[in-house]
């Protein structure tokens, strides 16, 4: 039980970190109605945005903007979304999952053409760090289109399909020039949160105090397909709890069967002497107690020791191409963990009083006699 809650747990913080590292928990954008990649900008510079400060949940606010173009090669094409990031952006999500080269270095006002290319890409398309690649860009006002040469100075893997088979990260400044923005225009106000598990009462809040022509959406609404599927795994851990629990119910039943069948003299023998059922019930219960206690130690040893040497060494691999991560990631909070074991012990208490049924039924002179 506490494999399953520490892998469930873990696997899904750490889907929801990825999705939030690339796409920010909560973004600010332009009210439109217009699905495709060309936004609609807004200005960096309005008061709302030093507003944002003012929230308590919010840990950091950067900008970025999003243009759709296509790569091309000497042999090979591939459809990209460039996000251009501004020099306040959180690199921490990137730089953990940065498997060669290094971040862009970003100067405010000064387009850079610098940019990071998944794992994927670059091993599709035959592309190493240090390439020069060309990406060509059509405005949706201007026919034709504008080609922009890039260096790629770094390759980042997260396992995320979603991301890794299209995304290249540079600067917002290239996107500005590239869509023919003001300076101090972006495509969207990304914003980190302290808590995460707040994300839906901070946009409610947050919705409420932006101007009317602003609308904000949550990762949860952007990549609705990742967090219905994280969602369903809620249901596994209820469904694997619920046949450990009945497995675990059985064993102790059929435990404290055999010792009721086992000491049937000794019950005639207390009956004999005035014990009512109740008192002789309270003997088994304390001797079963004993061993759901011992059994509930060694299953916490266990338990616990998987959950660090997994945390620790990471010994139980997954394929990132199916899971999104390349190995089993495990968290187990302290909540969690009491609540567990404290309704595992209550359940088990409430189990062992089935058996205890039985002790009505011995008669004494038939279990005395047999003795």
């Amino acid at each position: 039980m506490i494999a399953s809650i520490a892998i469930v747990v873990g696997f899904k913080n750490s889907i929801k970190q990825k999705v939030a590292g690339f796409a920010a928990d909560l973004q600010i954008i332009s009210f439109d109605n217009n699905n495709s990649l060309e936004e609609k900008p807004l200005d960096t510079t309005r008061a709302f945005v030093k507003k944002l400060y003012r929230f308590k949940n919010i840990k950091h606010i950067q900008f970025s903007a999003h243009k759709g173009g296509v790569l091309k090669t000497n042999d090979q094409i591939q459809g990209i979304v460039l996000k251009g990031v501004d020099e306040n952006y959180d690199w921490s999500f990137l730089k953990k999952n940065l498997t060669n080269g290094r971040l862009p270095e970003l100067h405010n006002g000064q387009p850079d053409y610098d940019v990071l290319i998944s794992k994927t890409m670059a091993e599709k398309l035959g592309i190493r760090t240090g390439d020069p690649i060309r990406v060509w860009f059509v405005n949706q006002n201007k026919a034709g289109a504008r080609g922009r040469k890039f260096t790629v100075t770094g390759i980042y893997d997260t396992g995320m399909e979603e991301f890794d088979n299209s995304v290249l990260v540079g600067d917002l400044d290239v996107v500005v020039k590239l869509n023919n923005w003001e300076k101090n225009q972006a495509g969207s106000v990304e914003l980190l949160l302290k808590d995460p598990k707040l994300m839906q009462e901070t946009e409610e809040t947050i919705y409420r105090k932006i101007p009317f022509d602003l609308d904000i959406v949550s990762s949860r609404e952007l990549y609705p397909q990742i967090y219905n599927w994280l969602d369903l795994l809620d249901m596994n851990v209820v469904v694997i709890l619920l046949l450990l629990m009945l497995v675990a119910g059985i064993n102790m039943i059929s435990t404290l069967l055999i010792l009721i069948i086992e000491r049937t003299s000794m019950v005639g023998l207390l009956k004999a002497l005035g014990a009512t059922n109740q008192v002789i019930g309270k003997i088994f219960l304390i001797r079963s107690s004993y061993i759901v206690l011992q059994g509930m130690f060694w299953g916490n040893v266990v338990g616990l020791a998987f959950y660090f040497i997994q945390s620790r060494f990471k010994v139980l691999p997954l394929d990132p191409e199916s899971y999104y991560v390349n190995y089993v990631p495990v968290e187990l909070n302290f909540g969690h963990y009491i609540l567990l074991n404290t309704g595992v012990l209550i359940l088990s208490l409430l189990i062992m009083y089935l058996p205890t049924w039985y002790i009505n039924r011995i008669l004494p002179s038939k279990a005395l006699r047999y003795e």
